[in-house]
């Protein structure tokens, strides 16, 4: 077909073989010239696979987490079945706060609720250092998946500082973050030690996953998005930026991405990421010029559009690859993650269509 494509995926040559960190994903983060726009999806490896319902039947989620020969499946399954650019590590933000020492558990329905909630410089002390002997789980999954996967990217992951404080403080998941934000004003220095002793802990997370052999990583700050600019940056920025500048010297991309952040993306773009994740609320143009021209962007179509006709799906992908052509890097996802009752069928068709219209050629 004609390539109306004249952005990033249509420029340079095909990519020459070289394996995952010559993969269209990895350029793509890179701001390198790419075959074709890459695409994956948050929640890739989960709920609206029959496939993943049917191996996780009867398993709790932190020990199918803890499990190197399930993790490998679940993360494989999206691979196999959509033929996305990337996988992504099948495991959950709270796996490093439970090997951390915090007693929790990851209920069905409800989310990660926390036996004795976090919220006095006695209890931070509570949150001690992790090394690979507490996930050497992951280690291994992520061992298993790099001889499996051959040249499509891995992807680790980990929850940013501020989403794992508010599980920590809240008790579990919050529509407010009542508690959350009145430790941030009203103990201000108990909140930033439980947020630096999260960023240690997040940091040599990720470090394990690289060391590995995933090929970028993904800090997840799904609750960000809850704070005004001027908080983010007193509470929140430091903490992130430990985080991802914390790993610079590993050499692998770097993603940053929140929920609701689109007056936050001037500031996470200042985060130390390579690409900024961008949720479907701003248009991948708009938020190029807020994160900032040196910064790819991941993203970001609205996951309850999938259960629209066809024709609406394709027109909205069609308008997000135009409008990620403003970033000198686009990886095309979702806004959010996959939601449980999506027709996997779209998602293939979602993958062939980004494929198709930036395929050079």
């Amino acid at each position: 077909m004609t390539n109306m494509f004249t952005g990033p995926a249509a420029q340079g040559g095909e990519a020459s073989p070289g394996g995952p960190s010559d993969s269209p994903f990895v350029r793509a983060c890179r701001r390198e010239p790419v075959p074709h726009t890459p695409v994956w999806f948050m929640r890739q490896a989960g709920r609206s696979l029959p496939e993943y319902r049917e191996i996780r039947a009867g398993i709790p989620m932190l020990e199918s987490c803890r499990r190197p020969d399930l993790v490998c499946e679940i993360t494989m399954q999206p691979v196999r079945r959509h033929g996305v650019d990337a996988a992504i590590l099948f495991s959950d933000i709270v796996v490093p706060v439970a090997a951390a020492g915090i007693d929790l558990d990851i209920v069905p329905g409800t989310g990660p609720v926390i036996a004795e909630p976090v919220r006095t410089a006695a209890d931070v002390e509570r949150l001690r250092p992790i090394t690979i002997a507490d996930v050497s789980f992951v280690d291994e999954a992520i061992r298993l998946l790099v001889a499996e996967l051959g040249d499509t990217p891995l992807i680790g992951f980990a929850g940013a500082p501020f989403t794992l404080a508010s599980y920590l403080v809240e008790g579990g998941p919050s529509r407010t973050h009542a508690r959350t934000k009145a430790l941030m004003y009203g103990a201000p220095e108990v909140w930033h030690a439980l947020c630096a002793r999260l960023a240690e802990i997040t940091t040599e997370f990720l470090r394990v996953q690289v060391r590995a052999g995933v090929s970028a990583v993904q800090l997840f700050d799904s609750w960000a998005g809850a704070l005004s600019e001027a908080d983010y940056r007193r509470y929140v920025l430091p903490h992130s930026t430990a985080v991802l500048t914390g790993l610079a010297d590993t050499g692998v991309p770097r993603i940053h991405f929140g929920v609701g952040t689109a007056e936050l993306l001037g500031a996470m773009g200042e985060a130390g990421a390579d690409v900024v994740g961008v949720d479907w609320r701003t248009p991948l143009d708009a938020a190029t010029v807020r994160i900032g021209p040196d910064k790819a962007v991941q993203g970001n179509l609205d996951p309850c559009l999938l259960f629209a006709p066809w024709p609406v799906i394709e027109a909205e992908v069609r308008r997000i690859l135009i409008e990620g052509q403003a970033a000198p890097g686009h990886v095309f996802n979702l806004g959010h993650g996959v939601l449980p009752e999506t027709d996997p069928e779209v998602l293939t068709r979602v993958v062939d269509l980004v494929h198709r219209v930036t395929t050079r050629g």
